[in-house]
C-alpha cells in the first residue's frame, strides 16, 4: 500500500475482501472442474469491477489505471485466472467505451459493465499470433454490412461470452489494412471450436471462434475503416499492465503462502524458517515483488498521462513482472518441497495459472522486440 492514497487503499481492502471472501475459497474448485464462475463475477462488477476505467455514463467506475492495476493485484490474490478474464473484460468495455460512437457505447456498456453480458477479445489466429499484423479473417463490405470469414484462436471465455471484439482484414495486407468489428452471440454463421484443455486458466474457457459469412452490420464497427491494429494496440497496452497486475497478485499470494510454511514445517529439529538460504530466497522473493510492483504502477501512471513513452513503459513492466512473478511462484512452489506438487497445496495452482502471463498479450520476447526498437530508434 505505499504510495497510495486513501481512496486507493479502500479499493485494495475492498478487492482484498472479495478476494479473500469470495473467490479463494472456490479457486481451487473452480480449477478441477473446469467451472466459469459469472455469478461470483456479476458479484465483483456490483463493487464496479466490471468496467473499471470505464466512463460512469455507460455505467463504468471511471477510475484511472493504477486504481486498476491496485484492484486486479487485489482480485489475483483470491483467482489468477478468473481475474485474468476480467481484465480482458475490462479492456473489451474500454475499447468500445473509447472507440465507440455514442450508440454503440450506449447500447455495449451498461451490459457489460454489470457483466450480465460477458466480452471476449478476437485478435490471435492460428495462422498469426506474434505476426499479428498478418491476420486473414477478412469483412467483405456489402452494402450496409460485412460478411465476415475466418477463425481466431485461444479466445478467452470463448463460447460461453455474449460479444466479441473482432479484428479483421478490410482492406489491404499489413496493419492498415484491419478493421474492428463487435459481434453479438447468436449472429448466424458465428461458432465455436472445441474447448481447449488448458496447464492453467481453468476457470474460464478457451476456444477457437469462427466466422462463416457472417453478416455484421457497418454500425458495429469500431473507429474507422484500417484504424482497428491501432485500436488493438491500444487495448493492449492497458491489457499489459492488467496482465502484469495478476501476476503480481499471485506472486504476492505465494510468498505468503511460501512464509506460512517456512514457519510451520520443521527438518532438521527446526523450522525452515530458521535456515538461512531459505530466509535470504525468501527476502529475494519480496524484493523483486517490489521491484516488479513499482515498475507495474509506473507504466500505468504514464498510461493514464498519455505519455509518449507509456507503451515501452507498458511493454518493460509487463516483461519484467510476468518473468519475476512467476519465478517467485515457482521458487514458493520449491520452498514447499514435495507439498507444493500437490493439489490441495494453492501454491502450485498459482504455478500453472501464472505461466501463460509470459506467453498472452504480446509474448514476452515481442516485449523485448518493443523496448529494443524503441531504443535503438531513440
Amino acid at each position: 500500500s505505499a504510495g497510495l492514497t486513501e481512496e486507493q487503499k479502500e479499493f485494495q481492502k475492498v478487492a482484498l475482501d472479495f478476494a479473500t471472501k469470495e473467490m479463494a475459497p472456490h479457486m481451487a474448485e473452480w480449477d478441477e472442474k473446469e467451472i466459469f464462475p459469472v455469478e461470483t463475477m456479476r458479484k465483483a462488477a456490483q463493487l464496479g469491477f466490471g468496467g473499471i476505467y470505464v466512463k460512469p455514463d455507460v455505467g463504468g467506475s471511471g477510475l484511472s489505471r493504477l486504481d486498476t492495476s491496485i484492484i486486479f493485484e487485489a482480485l489475483s490474490t483470491g483467482c489468477t485466472s478468473t481475474t485474468a478474464y476480467m481484465s480482458i473484460h475490462n479492456m473489451c468495455v474500454w475499447m468500445i467505451d473509447t472507440f465507440g460512437n455514442e450508440e454503440q457505447r450506449r447500447k455495449f456498456c451498461p451490459s457489460l459493465c454489470s457483466m450480465e453480458k460477458l466480452a471476449s477479445y478476437c485478435l490471435t489466429e492460428p495462422g498469426s499470433g506474434s505476426d499479428a499484423a498478418s491476420l486473414l479473417t477478412s469483412a467483405r463490405r456489402k452494402g450496409d454490412t460485412y460478411v465476415l470469414n475466418g477463425s481466431k484462436a485461444f479466445i478467452s471465455g470463448g463460447g460461453d461470452t455474449d460479444v466479441y471484439v473482432v479484428m479483421c482484414r478490410t482492406g489491404g495486407p499489413g496493419p492498415k489494412g484491419i478493421s474492428c468489428l463487435v459481434l453479438e452471440k447468436g449472429t448466424p454463421g458465428l461458432s465455436f471450436g472445441k474447448k481447449e484443455k488448458k496447464v492453467g486458466w481453468n476457470s474460464q474457457p478457451t476456444r477457437a471462434v469462427i466466422f462463416e459469412d457472417c453478416v455484421v452490420p457497418v454500425g458495429n464497427r469500431l473507429g474507422t475503416e484500417g484504424q482497428g491494429f491501432s485500436i488493438a494496440m491500444k487495448g493492449l497496452n492497458g491489457g499489459r499492465i492488467n496482465i502484469a497486475s495478476c501476476s503480481l497478485g499471485a506472486a504476492h499470494a505465494s510468498v505468503l503462502l511460501a512464509k506460512e510454511h517456512l514457519t510451520v514445517r520443521k527438518q532438521f529439529g527446526e523450522p525452515l524458517a530458521n535456515n538461512q538460504y531459505l530466509r535470504f530466497r525468501l527476502a529475494e522473493m519480496a524484493t523483486r515483488l517490489v521491484a516488479a510492483r513499482l515498475m507495474v504502477r509506473n507504466a500505468a501512471r504514464a498510461l493514464q498521462e498519455g505519455r509518449e513513452d507509456a507503451a515501452v513503459l507498458c511493454s518493460m513492466a509487463k516483461l519484467f513482472a510476468t518473468d519475476e512473478c512467476f519465478a517467485i511462484c515457482n521458487q514458493a512452489l520449491q520452498m514447499h518441497g514435495g507439498y507444493g506438487y500437490l493439489k490441495d497445496y494453492a501454491v502450485q495452482q498459482f504455478v500453472r495459472d501464472i505461466r501463460v502471463h509470459q506467453i498472452l498479450e504480446g509474448t514476452n520476447e515481442v516485449m523485448r522486440m518493443i523496448v529494443a526498437r524503441n531504443l535503438l530508434q531513440g
